[in-house]
């Protein structure tokens, strides 16, 4: 496997959107050519390179391609989007929407990570060493297509409703959990090695819910 090593060096103003920073999109190509790769900050179309220090080439797929973001992306986005396959490791804290809309991989964030990260997950693994926040393999707002396959295990916290209207797949929380988890569940397994608030499964169809705490 290829390793790839991005490093913040100038940090957004604002909040910079990089769903290209994933095996697929960096999958054969090299360091100059992921530098050139679209991001947005705000609305204003940029190049990760403009952001970030690219060293070391990808693997020829993305199944052989790893990638290590380093430095201060609490303002990156999309980390991880839509990956199907390859390694993802976040030395840090993140923004929102870390693998969201996976379907294979493995993503280590070891710090925390924001809102809707692992959204509509179908496959993969995630696992933050820290904290993660609301909507942790949850649905879109507005969609009824939560998390259906897949592993997120979460060291510290969650947020509240996580696993909302989830179909399948697991989620270990080694800490605690907010309200709402698995609303609208109809199927799926929660384990909850810590404390849950209140409001556990509500409407839920199907699916299991262990709480030790």
């Amino acid at each position: 496997m290829e390793t790839v090593t991005i490093t913040m060096k100038n940090l957004p103003t604002l909040y910079l959107e990089a769903d290209t920073i994933s095996p697929d999109a960096f999958a054969g190509k090299t360091a100059a050519q992921i530098a050139e790769l679209p991001a947005f900050e705000g609305n204003v179309p940029t190049t990760l390179g403009a952001y970030f220090t690219v060293s070391g080439s990808a693997g020829a797929t993305a199944a052989e391609t790893k990638i290590v973001v380093k430095g201060d992306v609490t303002k990156v986005k999309y980390l991880g989007f839509k990956m199907t396959a390859g390694e993802l490791v976040i030395e840090g804290s993140t923004d929102l929407y870390v693998g969201a809309w996976m379907t294979g991989g493995k993503i280590l964030a070891k710090g925390d990570v924001a809102a809707f990260a692992a959204l509509a997950m179908k496959g993969g693994e995630l696992t933050v060493e820290g904290n993660a926040g609301n909507y942790l393999g949850a649905a879109y707002r507005g969609d009824w297509r939560g998390m259906s396959g897949g592993k997120i295990v979460v060291k510290g916290n969650a947020g509240s409703d996580i696993g909302m209207y989830m179909t399948g797949g697991e989620i270990t929380v080694g800490g605690d959990v907010d309200v709402h988890a698995l609303t609208h569940a109809e199927g799926g397994k929660l384990v909850v090695k810590g404390n849950a608030k209140s409001k556990l499964g509500g409407q839920m169809v199907e699916g299991t819910i262990i709480v030790f705490g």
